[in-house]
């Protein structure tokens, strides 16, 4: 069984996984962003039923894998295995088979995939894997970009991180509609955190496994540290859960950046049960193009920031994968990226 975690980062995807990994059966490592990093650059293959192109696609996608900042322990990408496992020349195909590779090498029945930006690729997910899993982990969009305001990725300012969490979070509402609820399942940060038991024992439900109280110390686990040493972004894994992590855009948003990621994504609060504090439904955006140069400029100044504050190992880390990726999109020889 394969499970595909959907939704906008910063919403708890890393404290899911670990607690995920916790089950035997189950195997939940830090994802490469496989999908997500490779779909935008399927053009510089060209021809994948050539057996040449489709290697080199399976080489980049290990390649990918093998430059992750948080490694994958123990596991042997054998290129040839790989293009053996897939049934058809796809990325899709390459992503499910080096998935089940790490599974396999860790002895696990299932594996799960916390890429979420994979909300974007599910008609092709979906083509290869019709019988995978959705976990769809959502947050109030307000704390989510207080989040991001404070991490080393992502989008800085709120009008622009609104336009992202809404887009992915109309993507996952529009499956739910498709999918039953045999495949698709619905879970906020805010129940995780909140009523972590409960809400675990109806997620093990939804995935057929035995719950299992070690899901509640996933913070001492070997992955938990290995992750959290990895980055900054991902300190308070090593940490209990934490109930009190909710509402945080009260205090630490200004009113302003408040009102501002409600008229753009006002409509997907609603859905999603959340309460505007600063506008109401009928309010409507209406900003100029000199409000969003100015949104623009402002959210280039605060990454420019934040990039000069990232601890230089994890920033060399990140920067390895983005030379493979430009390697790519260039398509010179790969040789020339260490």
């Amino acid at each position: 069984m394969s499970i595909l975690m959907i939704g906008t980062q910063r919403s708890g995807s890393n404290l899911m996984r670990l607690m995920l990994n916790q089950i035997p059966m189950i195997e939940a490592p830090h994802p490469p962003h496989i999908l997500q990093r490779l779909m935008p650059l399927m053009s510089a293959y060209e021809d994948l039923s050539d057996a040449s192109t489709f290697a080199q696609l399976v080489d980049d996608v290990c390649r990918l894998i093998e430059l992750n900042p948080v490694p994958w322990e123990g596991v042997v990408l054998d290129r040839q295995d790989i293009t053996n496992r897939c049934t058809q020349n796809s990325l899709v195909a390459v992503f499910s088979a080096v998935y089940d590779v790490l599974a396999e090498t860790r002895g696990a029945e299932t594996w799960c995939c916390k890429s979420l930006a994979n909300v974007h690729y599910v008609p092709e997910i979906n083509e290869y894997l019709p019988k995978a899993k959705y976990l769809y982990l959502y947050r109030d969009g307000r704390d989510v970009a207080v989040s991001f305001k404070k991490a080393v990725i992502g989008q800085k300012h709120f009008y622009h991180i609104a336009q992202d969490w809404a887009k992915a979070q109309r993507a996952a509402l529009k499956m739910r509609e498709k999918f039953d609820e045999n495949q698709f399942f619905s879970i906020s940060y805010e129940s995780l955190t909140g009523s972590p038991e409960e809400s675990l024992k109806a997620l093990c439900k939804f995935l057929e496994v035995e719950y299992s109280p070690s899901m509640m110390s996933f913070h001492e686990s070997s992955e938990a540290k290995n992750t959290a040493s990895s980055s900054s972004l991902w300190n308070n894994v090593t940490k209990p859960i934490m109930n009190q992590n909710t509402k945080k855009f009260l205090t630490q948003a200004s009113e302003e950046d408040v009102k501002i990621f409600e008229l753009v994504a006002g409509d997907v609060l609603d859905a999603l049960g959340y309460e505007r504090t600063q506008t109401s439904p009928n309010d409507v955006a209406t900003f100029s193009a000199e409000e969003i140069a100015q949104f623009d400029a402002e959210n280039q100044r605060l990454k420019a920031e934040r990039k000069e504050t990232m601890d230089a190992e994890d920033l060399g880390r990140r920067e390895r994968q983005a030379a493979l990726l430009q390697a790519i999109k260039d398509r010179r020889p790969l040789t020339t990226v260490s």
